[in-house]
């Protein structure tokens, strides 16, 4: 008996021992820097400097200012977007863009879903701000790829092969998200505002609810080729910020803006002959012309003749004089504002669109970057422009617009250029590439998709889709 006593006694005991040493194990193994929690207002700061860097200011406005002209690729995956050569309609060139777009939705849709009916319901600015920059980034995932997966995307070990959704229904969604953002920050709340968490207005609901109006005012534009509301964009605007201080925009001493770095590392972009051409035909007035490009020990501007497949190098071409990696991070930018007032104006043929090119013009010239110009020098150069009306002054607007975009709003420029082809105005922002056959339409999906989900490998095929399919906004089917 005494010896059945002593084993019973060493088998609890060591089951004790081992539960305790599991239970150590356990915490020895939580990664006390990886929490599976976190408040809401410390993960939505990683989403907006991601909104900013890594979508908008990164690969996806470099390739969409290649295409649009704004800048010329004149070395390796830039050369090759260029020229044409395989890399626009392969999935592995916009994979970066196409996960880090993800990944901000997914995030974006946890944060709605604690703020809604989670551990911190009635967050309704954290929710707000949510909404917007969940539509701001679906937006510029839709624009880029088309009908894409998103109403069954973003659930991990749930839905593994996730629906493509038609960009139509996407395009609602957007609009939605928006309202229901505004309606939340204008609801009262328990909560403390973002404050310092939020690295573009500080927590400042009424500067987010004016954002918002400014996207409203960006996408119901979009959508003229569809249904055309200028009276609507023209309300939005007037409902949006007022002046440059107020601009959706990211700028921040630890984010460097991507054009100046990823030029600056990579000697990839170089000026294009037709954006330049296009500049000079504003004749001296325009003093930009003369500051906005680096010249050779001759004070030339040396361009990349993109009207023919020019050499491939670096350092041979001019770059860009007006890059700092201080400069501002543009996700909807105050000249943009204006732009799109003045071609709604224009499009409805009321009298004032001339008056808010000017502003427009004013404000491109006057915005906050690292080479500025005066308002007496706008001022001089739009009354060398002369009066204007119909065509020609729609074309002037969106001439003007294009040219605001330099250097690194790629993306805004480049869906103009496609709604601008779908609605028969192809001819207001000259196009010189020699294969016009051969303009990228959208973007080819990402290759984590392409490889792993049938739903997208099936639509992608070999990507020639990309040079024949237009996306639904620009009169295509998807």
């Amino acid at each position: 008996m005494k010896n059945i006593t002593i084993t019973i006694t060493a088998v609890i005991a060591l089951f004790l021992c081992q539960s305790c040493s599991e239970d150590k194990m356990d915490d020895i193994n939580k990664n006390v820097n990886n929490p599976t929690d976190m408040a809401t207002r410390l993960v939505i700061t990683d989403v907006m400097v991601n909104s900013g860097f890594t979508v908008t200011g990164s690969d996806a406005s470099f390739y969409a200012g290649v295409y649009s002209e704004l800048s010329a690729g004149n070395h390796n995956q830039m050369y090759n977007a260029q020229i044409r050569r395989s890399d626009p309609q392969l999935s592995s060139t916009y994979n970066n863009g196409w996960d880090n777009s993800y990944q901000q939705l997914r995030t974006l849709n946890i944060i709605i879903d604690k703020c809604s009916t989670g551990t911190e319901k009635g967050n309704y600015q954290t929710l707000g701000v949510a909404q917007i920059l969940l539509a701001y980034n679906l937006a510029v995932l839709t624009d880029l790829f088309g009908d894409v997966p998103y109403s069954e995307a973003g659930q991990p070990g749930v839905i593994f092969q996730p629906k493509v959704d038609k960009q139509e229904a996407i395009y609602a969604d957007i609009f939605k998200r928006l309202n229901d953002g505004i309606a939340n920050l204008n609801k009262t709340t328990t909560y403390g505002t973002l404050g310092a968490q939020d690295v573009i207005y500080g927590g400042d609901s009424a500067k987010w609810i004016k954002a918002a109006n400014g996207l409203l005012a960006r996408y119901t534009m979009r959508l003229s080729l569809r249904k055309a509301d200028y009276q609507g964009v023209i309300n939005f605007v007037n409902a949006s910020f007022t002046n440059a201080d107020n601009e959706f925009k990211l700028v921040n001493a630890g984010v460097p803006n991507p054009f100046a770095r990823f030029e600056l590392n990579r000697g990839a972009l170089s000026v294009a002959k037709s954006f330049y051409d296009t500049m000079v035909a504003n004749g001296t007035a325009d003093v930009r012309t003369n500051s906005f490009f680096t010249k050779n020990s001759a004070g030339q501007v040396v361009t990349f003749d993109n009207s023919k497949a020019d050499v491939e190098g670096q350092g041979i071409y001019s770059i860009s004089a007006l890059m700092s990696e201080k400069n501002p991070i543009y996700m909807l930018s105050y000249h943009e504002l204006l732009f799109l007032k003045a071609e709604a104006q224009a499009r409805l043929g009321l009298a004032e669109a001339q008056t808010t090119l000017n502003a427009a013009i004013k404000a491109a010239y006057t915005k906050k970057q690292a080479v500025t110009f005066t308002g007496a020098q706008a001022d001089a150069y739009t009354a060398s422009i002369g009066t204007l009306n119909g065509e020609a002054l729609l074309k002037k607007i969106m001439i003007e617009k294009h040219i605001s975009f330099y250097e690194n709003e790629g993306i805004e420029s480049y869906n103009d250029i496609r709604r601008l082809k779908a609605m028969g105005n192809e001819n207001f922002i000259p196009m010189v590439n020699p294969k016009p056959d051969s303009f990228p339409l959208r973007f080819a999906y990402g290759q984590s998709d392409v490889s792993s989900n049938s739903n997208v490998k099936e639509i992608y095929g070999d990507g020639s889709y990309v040079y024949k399919e237009k996306v639904w906004w620009a009169g295509g089917t998807r």
